[in-house]
C-alpha cells in the first residue's frame, strides 16, 4: 500500500525549469521501481521517466532524453523529476508511478501498482 502526492506543477515559459516531487508514504518505498507519465486533454498518459529502486539506473522516453532527469532520495521517500528547456509540446498532467516490477522501465502503464494524483504543467509559448 503506497500512497503518492505530486507537487512542484505550474507555469513556466518556453525555455524555462520546473522540478517536479513525488512523496511516497510507506516504508517499502526504496522496494518500487518509480516513474513519471504526463497526459495532456484527449491524449494518452505516455510515458516520461523511470528509475530503479536504488537509483542505480534511469530511463526516459527517446524525446525526452537529454532534457528531463529522474532521481529519487530514498531516505527521503520522494522522486524528482527535473524538467530543462521546457516546450509548450510538455504541458500535460505529471503523475507520478510505483510499480514492483521493471515493466514500467520501458514505458508500460497497464501494470503500474500506484498512481499520484498528478500535477499540472503549463508551458507558455
Amino acid at each position: 500500500q503506497v500512497q503518492l502526492v505530486e507537487s512542484g506543477g505550474g507555469l513556466v515559459q518556453a525555455g524555462g525549469s520546473l522540478r517536479l516531487s513525488c512523496a511516497a508514504s510507506g516504508r517499502t518505498f526504496s522496494s518500487y521501481r518509480m516513474g513519471w507519465f504526463r497526459q495532456a486533454p484527449g491524449k494518452e498518459r505516455d510515458f516520461v521517466a523511470a528509475i530503479s529502486s536504488t537509483g542505480g539506473s534511469t530511463y526516459y522516453a527517446d524525446s525526452l532524453k537529454g532534457r528531463f532527469t529522474i532521481s529519487r532520495d530514498n531516505a527521503k521517500n520522494t522522486v524528482y523529476l527535473q524538467m530543462n528547456s521546457l516546450k509548450p509540446e510538455d504541458t500535460a498532467v505529471y503523475y507520478c508511478a510505483a510499480d514492483h516490477s521493471t515493466s514500467i522501465y520501458s514505458g508500460t502503464r497497464g501494470g503500474i501498482d500506484y498512481w499520484g494524483q498528478g500535477t499540472q504543467v503549463t508551458v507558455s509559448s
